[in-house]
């Protein structure tokens, strides 16, 4: 099992140094692409060959240690990995998924001068992130979780020479250092309180074994700060530093930002690996979790006011990868929302069927980015739009673009922008195969029956009620609020398949320049991803139905597989919250169909009702007057970014310049520079004794032998 763990991990992380290496020093490697993508999409093939190797053997969790890497005291860190049912899942949904992403990538990065460096950067990603999800101890786990941080800043910011990409990257980079120190705190907090306990017989190395078993967790039930026991300060700083990676209110601001990266990398980032590693987190912990019922409130309360408010900007955004962005935002609130209520393998479930849906969304937004450009690039060539690319001096919105576009305008002012849905439209007869799998993923994300956002979404639901028909009042609050987000999902994202694919090209002199479907490279990832959009939900049917199903038969073990192989109830390492009143099984179905209706009415509500495919963008303007003052706080996220650069970001800054400024100029740099001249100073008067006549240096001999003397004789 150790050479088949390494051989997970070690690919990877050896194709990302040598494509990295060979780019850097051997120039001509650059211009290498198809080796450099075949290489780069092997390096995570292969450990996700070995993966299902190993999923198919499993028998029992197994951990493999391979050198201690810290060792202090009572501290002993092995560099040590976990092979169980929850990493195993992970880990195939992240090789997974990653290796249709590589494939992707070749065609889409096709031509880009940081070919290499993209390449090195994506299979470093997923080293780090593969790190992440078979760690045996939290300190490993921290460095895979730090180490997607850092592959995040690289990808988003990879078109570096733009600010506003720049500005994306370092906006993750710090909103996420915020969660990670919380992480850092809960790791502290367990180690002090462990190592501190009578009778403790070291080393500890933070190991999951160790940190749940029951007579750990009894430790933190001991009384701290404010009343609190320790390990609800555990749970709330293990909660903020998942609410930095997993993107939830209030750290949620980085992820929308994070499009500035190219499209492949928001479907790494969005869909199978960073924004899953707080849901990660919690699951791994989730025996620790249960045991604090009130943070877990305000993980549900959290949860579902992120869902909802991402919802209401999605609705408003016309950039699609906005769209999209926004919408993942939105789903993490629906997965900690079932973490809130106590339904850890459903939040994981949820993981695994979102990232089939939103890697087939964003890379299907990709796909028609690309088109979009080869339109921009046409329209330039025709004059019909001024010349952006080799020509960055002609600003969009002079003179010359109006003139150029007075005969074909846009539909909206500004400059013409490749991401903007409303100058797409009609691009189904261009473009079939990128309609039909985007197509499909919208409905999976809206949670129409049969396919896999349903049976995930909808089993979220019903967890909620189930916990509030227990008698948690919370339970019915997040569920309710659950059930408007679900509407609001059917509608945005049929807006944005609406707008994209269906009516009238909308961009200037659409009778003459048409838009290409994507190369193959590009397409049979989206056809993978959305066939498992539509069978990937049921491995994990809601009880009632799999109970409908009969207890023998392929469909009841298919059916409830997922629920077995996770749950603490089955073997599995993810806790379970029992409850004492459980709703009638008319409940259950009750809450089936309405969902289903939910979903159905909410696309037929876009699709029909406010016709986004027939009368475009001006369909917007009956939302927004349906919307009111809704509409207005969404389209500007709700004043998040403006609080943030009102008071944090401007009190940054202002007491940089202000006082940190002075300060490192007149006592930091103050102090070395006088130094420094009262060095010269010295010197300067020391350097007269320099005479150059061996006469006085003969003197200075003698006097010093003199004085030596006296010291002995007289001291």
């Amino acid at each position: 099992m150790e050479l088949l763990v390494r051989l997970i991990l070690l690919p990877p992380l050896l194709v990302a140094a040598f494509n990295g290496m060979m780019g850097l020093f051997a120039p001509a490697y650059r211009q290498r692409e198809m080796l450099i993508g075949v290489l780069g999409t092997l390096a995570v093939a292969v450990p996700f060959a070995v993966t299902i190797v190993l999923f198919l053997g499993y028998e029992s969790a197994e951990v493999a240690r391979y050198f201690t890497w810290m060792a202090a005291g009572d501290l002993r860190v092995d560099f040590a990995y976990r092979i169980d049912e929850l990493s195993l899942l992970m880990t195939l949904i992240v090789t997974g998924v990653g290796s249709l992403i590589h494939i992707y990538s070749i065609g889409y990065m096709h031509g880009d001068s940081g070919y290499w460096r993209f390449f090195a950067y994506l299979n470093l990603f997923i080293f780090a992130m593969l790190n992440l999800v078979l760690a045996d101890n939290l300190p490993v786990l921290f460095l895979g979780w730090e180490g997607v941080g850092l592959c995040s800043y690289l990808l988003i910011g990879f078109w570096y020479t733009d600010l506003k990409n720049t500005a994306a990257a370092n906006k993750a980079f710090i909103v996420n250092r915020v969660g990670d120190f919380a992480f850092l705190l809960a790791m502290f907090l367990i180690y002090q309180t462990v190592t501190g306990a009578p009778g403790f017989v070291g080393p500890f190395g933070l190991d999951f074994a160790t940190i749940l078993s029951p007579d750990t967790l009894a430790l933190f039930g001991a009384p701290a700060l404010f009343g609190w026991s320790i390990g609800t300060w555990v749970v709330l700083f293990l909660f903020i530093g998942a609410t930095g990676k997993s993107a939830q209110i209030p750290l949620f601001v980085w992820l929308p930002d994070a499009m500035a990266g190219p499209t492949p990398v928001s479907a790494l980032i969005h869909a199978a690996t960073m924004v899953t590693s707080g849901l990660y987190l919690l699951a791994r912990l989730s025996s620790m979790v249960i045991a604090v019922p009130g943070v877990m409130a305000v993980i549900a309360i959290v949860g579902a006011l992120t869902a909802i408010m991402a919802a209401t900007v999605a609705i408003t955004q016309n950039d699609i990868k906005k769209v999209l962005a926004y919408s993942t935002v939105s789903q993490l609130g629906y997965m900690f929302l079932a973490v809130g209520v106590g339904a850890w393998w459903v939040a994981i479930f949820h993981v695994m069927t979102h990232a089939f849906f939103k890697a087939c969304l964003f890379l299907g937004s990709g796909s028609v980015i690309h088109a979009m450009h080869h339109v921009e690039h046409d329209l330039e060539h025709r004059g019909v739009i001024p010349k952006r690319h080799g020509h960055p001096d002609t600003p969009h919105d002079s003179e010359a673009s109006q003139n150029t576009l007075r005969h074909n305008p846009l539909p909206y002012d500004g400059p013409f922008d490749a991401q903007d849905m409303r100058t797409m439209g009609g691009l189904k007869k261009y473009m079939p195969s990128t309609r039909m799998t985007f197509l499909i993923a919208t409905l999976a994300i809206a949670g129409l029956p049969g396919l896999s956002g349903f049976f995930s979404k909808d089993e979220i639901l019903f967890k909620a009620f189930e916990y509030g028909y227990d008698g948690h009042l919370v339970g019915y609050l997040v569920w309710i609020v659950g059930l408007v987000t679900a509407l609001l999902t059917a509608v945005y994202m049929t807006r944005a398949y609406l707008l994209t694919f269906e009516g009238e090209p909308r961009w200037p002199a659409a009778l003459d320049v048409e838009a290409h479907e994507s190369p193959w490279t590009m397409t049979v990832p989206l056809w993978v991803l959305a066939g498992l959009s539509v069978v990937g939900g049921w491995i994990g049917l809601p009880p009632v139905m799999a109970k409908a199903l009969g207890d023998e038969g392929v469909l009841y073990k298919v059916g409830g597989w997922l629920h077995h192989w996770l749950g603490a109830d089955y073997g599995g390492p993810v806790a379970e919250l029992h409850h004492e009143i459980l709703p009638p099984t008319g409940y259950a179905w009750g809450l089936l169909a309405l969902g289903a209706a939910i979903a159905i009415g909410g696309v037929a509500f876009a699709w029909l009702g406010l016709r986004f495919g027939k009368r475009g963008p001006e369909a917007d303007r009956k939302v927004r007057k349906g919307m009111g003052w809704v509409y207005a706080g969404a389209s500007r996220v709700w004043w998040w970014d403006a609080v943030y650069n009102a008071t944090v970001v401007r009190a940054t800054v202002e007491g940089a310049r202000k006082v940190f400024a002075p300060f490192d100029k007149n006592v930091v740099d103050g102090g070395v520079m006088g130094l420094a001249h009262g060095v010269r100073t010295v010197a300067s008067r020391l350097r007269t004794v320099q005479t150059g006549a061996v006469q006085t240096y003969a003197l200075a001999i003698v006097i010093g032998v003199v004085g030596v003397v006296a010291l002995i004789l007289f001291v």
